[in-house]
């Protein structure tokens, strides 16, 4: 298992390495580059252009240079001072932007996971083991519909029934007197009375997905011999379900760990957007949209560092859930 281990290790570190070339090279695929966006926003406010001064922004953050040293001042000062570069929309270090940010972001769709693995594992295994029950129907109904409404709709719909009905606007993570507080009992429940609306439009569609992923897989299982066997061995039911046919049943669940948070935190940036919520999401489409290629690239990197952690996490759940697969063995 450490040789695995291990050897993971390096396949993520050249994983991201791959992930921040190609990225960088994405980023800056688009004709022109920030300083262009910069002189459209200035042409199209009827603001004068001085051509001195565009050509000394240029010259301080290296437009004029190839891509091939543009990416290596940014990667080498990422490995050697963990400096991510400086955002050129927001005159500031990207680092500062982005920690905050992708806290918030980490904390939402974080809780957002674990409501979808919560809901989602009681009702699948009810939904398979008594199938063609009313039970049954109403989980594949609630399933589907979880599946079809997009999220950002699911946000607009909270939105207006939150003001009909009690008059309130829902949207931030925060009221504005707790935004810069430090963390307490009072900002932990300010937290938790605004989050409950965006944890519940992004865990809605995961949710369904894994009742539908987990009935599926189970009512395979409940088909196989070794099920009849322990039955005929006078396992209780209870034991017999969830001992064995529900550990098989929870792998492909557990495979999609990997790609599952960075997932959330691309598929939240119109709810983000819908909510006004401080997040990664929203941070990264301005990013994008106005070719701050520094920032753009370090939240991009950190997705998919999040996606080589949370790969690595699935693979040793794997290996502890079900004992056929075992890392290293003869």
């Amino acid at each position: 298992m450490l040789g695995f281990i291990g050897k993971r290790l390096i396949a993520m570190v050249l994983t991201l390495w791959a992930v921040s070339f190609v990225a960088f090279a994405i980023i800056q695929l688009p004709p022109g580059d920030y300083l262009t966006t910069y002189i459209a926003t200035l042409a199209a406010n009827g603001d004068r252009v001085d051509p001195a001064t565009i050509e000394a922004l240029r010259r301080q953050y290296g437009f004029g240079e190839s891509y091939f040293v543009q990416y290596w001042k940014w990667i080498s000062g990422i490995v050697l001072r963990g400096d991510f570069g400086q955002s050129f929309e927001w005159k500031a270090p990207v680092t500062t932007l982005i920690w905050g940010r992708l806290g918030n972001s980490i904390l939402v769709e974080g809780l957002a996971v674990i409501v979808m693995w919560l809901v989602a594992l009681p009702i699948g295994i009810y939904a398979a083991v008594r199938k063609y029950s009313l039970g049954d129907y109403l989980a594949t109904i609630g399933g589907f519909i979880g599946l079809a409404i997009p999220n950002f709709f699911f946000a607009l719909i909270l939105m207006y029934l939150s003001f009909i009905w009690f008059g309130e606007t829902i949207g931030g993570l925060f009221s504005p007197g707790m935004e810069n507080a430090r963390w307490s009992p009072a900002r932990v429940w300010d937290f938790l009375s605004h989050a409950w609306a965006p944890i519940l439009v992004l865990s809605l569609a995961g949710t369904a997905e894994l009742i539908r992923i987990l009935r599926a897989n189970l009512l395979d299982e409940l088909k196989k011999p070794y099920v009849t066997t322990a039955r005929a061995k006078g396992l209780s039911e209870f034991r017999t379900i969830m001992k064995y046919p529900v550990r098989v049943a929870l792998n492909p669940l557990v495979s999609t760990i990997g790609w599952l948070l960075p997932a959330l935190v691309s598929s939240s940036v119109i709810v983000s957007v819908v909510l006004n919520l401080p997040t990664a999401g929203p941070l990264l489409l301005r990013s994008l949209t106005s070719q701050d290629m520094f920032l753009a690239g370090a939240i991009i990197m950190l997705l998919g560092m999040l996606t080589v952690i949370g790969t690595l996490i699935s693979d040793l759940l794997l290996a502890w859930i079900d004992p056929r697969i075992r890392y290293g063995s003869k």
